[in-house]
């Protein structure tokens, strides 16, 4: 493998757990800046040189600079492979794993449980709405139904193997379990699956340390 100079910035958060966990899947030897969305740290003007949009997760990799946690993590399983995470070798597999990875970020992330976020952790922000809450979180539970029911019949997204999809999914259930939406259980059985692998455990050490120790 390449000799990874990998920096990922971001804590705290699903979407800042998905570039940490993909490195911990590709055995990459990053350095972490455990900063947080709303801490002012993104604001910073030496943060603001690195990314413009002022946000996280963001990665550095020599002179790469990418944001956006779908982005972050497949560029890294593309410059880094590993055999612990599928990479697609044929235009159905890449387009099947596009599929899932577009409707799980759209559906789930931001047209669910981040409205969730918004108007309800973040209401003194955005404005509080409970009917916007409970909309959102009707609408996830109609999708995580959807998810589910492919998942009856196989182990993991696309291919038969652990991939881009998967830890996705994962992250997006981690968040629906805080926040308490119902999910399949057939769900939860995926979830307890892939949460054994131990690069998924040590990701979310590092993403979630005060949660990890307890505290």
């Amino acid at each position: 493998m390449k000799q990874a100079k990998v920096t990922i910035w971001g804590v705290g958060t699903p979407r800042s757990l998905r570039p940490l966990w993909m490195a911990e899947e590709l055995g990459i030897n990053y350095e972490h800046n455990p900063i947080g969305p709303r801490t002012g740290e993104t604001q910073t003007t030496e943060y603001q040189q690195l990314n413009r949009k002022q946000k996280i997760p963001f990665m550095q990799d020599g002179a790469v600079k990418v944001s956006e946690s779908l982005a972050i993590c497949r560029y890294l399983r593309d410059q880094y492979p590993s055999k612990q995470v599928l990479m697609p070798q044929d235009l159905v597999t890449r387009a099947k794993e596009d599929e899932w990875c577009c409707y799980i970020y759209g559906e789930l992330d931001e047209t669910s449980l981040y409205v969730m976020r918004r108007h309800g952790d973040l209401g003194m922000i955005y404005g509080e709405s409970e009917t916007a809450v409970n909309a959102s979180r009707a609408y996830a539970e109609k999708h995580f139904e959807i998810v589910g029911r492919l998942l009856e019949k196989r182990s993991y997204l696309v291919a038969d193997q652990f991939g881009l999809a998967d830890l996705f999914l994962v992250s997006c259930i981690d968040w629906a379990n805080a926040y308490r939406v119902a999910i399949p259980d057939n769900l939860h059985a995926y979830h307890a699956h892939i949460a054994e692998r131990p690069a998924y455990v040590r990701a979310m050490k590092v993403n979630y340390p005060d949660r990890i120790r307890g505290e």
